[in-house]
């Protein structure tokens, strides 16, 4: 079994474990300069100019605006999109002049350079924005991170507490995405005072720690996430869940068991999309499996290379959570990929372009809630 680094296994029973994991913060304190710690993560400060940029993730519903409070992330999980994007493909020599980073995929979770002055730019940012993006998709929603997890650690999260604060001062709604929304809870004071303008999720895409710490290696456990967004809704803080990528080991049972645990943080939504095989970062995630004796799912990741199989597990699963959702009265979101509407079967083509198309479920920033039921399962399946 894979042990999550800095973050002890927990169940419900566990409190010293738990207190222990909820205090956590970073020892790193040099913000100055490069520097490398004992678990060999390179740290330093992010010249990055940007601070509040446009998203397209609208498209998922998710957000109009995003802030990144670094660039890298300790998780290091292998299927991550981020190093293949431009905003790491394209800055070589940044990355090598700060963190010493030579690939930026296969160096992954090993480099954190932090954007500390996110919180004294906002404000004067806020105040000279004479516009504001608001989509019917993204709802003006402003999301922190997407390309990082905004509390990896201490000082991230304390870059991520001080932004929450101004923006929901400027009653601008916040998406707050993180896998350690435990780190989160020392700052709900924070989250509670922001009222109806933060939502806080994680993403659990299943609740075998083994499986998913093989693939996720530095990121804490499954339990560890959802005991978080327990706390913080039981606070009255809004939550929310990326059920995201379920693994092709996963039964339709142990996806009904995922959800009915999901159930119990009171999610505004779960969203819910199946793992994409694309990319080198894919073949990263098929060995760290294999290297984490995960053989099982080492080998049925390996045949999600074959499109036909991985249409078939995609459209299963996709299938399996719309029902069970219905079953359960849970508010499901699927995301469905461009490829998937292109490479199937019509019937089911139009059904997952209906999901494509379909407003978010989630009751936040607004939203224009869909009142129709989801969209109708083809009979071919």
């Amino acid at each position: 079994m894979i042990m999550v680094q800095n973050y002890p296994q927990i169940e419900q029973s566990d409190s010293e474990d738990y207190e222990k994991a909820r205090a956590t913060k970073s020892t790193q304190t040099n913000k100055a300069a490069m520097s490398t710690e004992e678990n060999q993560v390179t740290t330093g400060k992010d010249p990055t100019q940007a601070v509040l940029s446009d998203s397209s993730l609208d498209k998922k519903y998710l957000c109009d605006y995003v802030i990144n409070v670094a660039t890298g992330c300790r998780h290091g999980c292998k299927f991550c999109y981020v190093p293949s994007t431009p905003a790491l493909r394209t800055r070589p020599e940044m990355l090598k002049d700060n963190a010493d980073v030579d690939n930026a995929q296969r160096e992954w979770g090993k480099y954190v350079l932090y954007r500390d002055d996110i919180p004294d730019r906002l404000e004067g940012i806020l105040n000279r924005k004479q516009s504001w993006n608001d989509t019917d998709r993204g709802c003006g929603i402003v999301g922190i991170s997407f390309a990082t997890d905004c509390y990896m650690d201490g000082r991230a999260g304390e870059i991520t507490r001080d932004a929450v604060r101004i923006l929901s001062n400027k009653q601008k709604y916040t998406r707050v995405l993180t896998r350690n929304p435990i780190l989160a809870l020392q700052d709900i004071d924070t989250f509670t005072e922001a009222g109806d303008f933060v939502t806080i999720g994680s993403s659990i895409p299943a609740m075998d720690a083994s499986e998913v710490g093989s693939i996720e290696p530095q990121a804490p456990s499954p339990q560890h996430r959802l005991r978080g967004l327990q706390e913080f809704a039981e606070a009255g803080v809004q939550t929310f869940v990326s059920m995201s990528p379920t693994y092709p080991t996963q039964s339709r049972s142990d996806l009904r068991s995922h959800l009915e645990r999901l159930a119990t943080c009171d999610p505004n939504v779960i969203f819910h999309e199946p793992i994409n095989p694309r990319g080198g970062n894919f073949e990263m995630t098929v060995e760290a499996a294999r290297d984490a004796g995960e053989t099982e799912l080492a080998r049925q990741l390996e045949q999600l290379r074959n499109r036909e199989q991985w249409l078939s597990y995609s459209i299963e699963h996709f299938k399996a959570v719309q029902e069970i959702g219905e079953e359960l009265d849970l508010p499901i979101h699927l995301w469905p990929d461009r490829q998937h509407v292109k490479y199937a079967e019509s019937d089911v083509a139009t059904w997952l372009q209906a999901w494509k198309d379909r407003q978010s479920p989630e009751e936040f920033a607004g939203r224009n809630c869909p009142s129709k039921p989801m969209p109708e399962i083809p009979s071919s399946l």
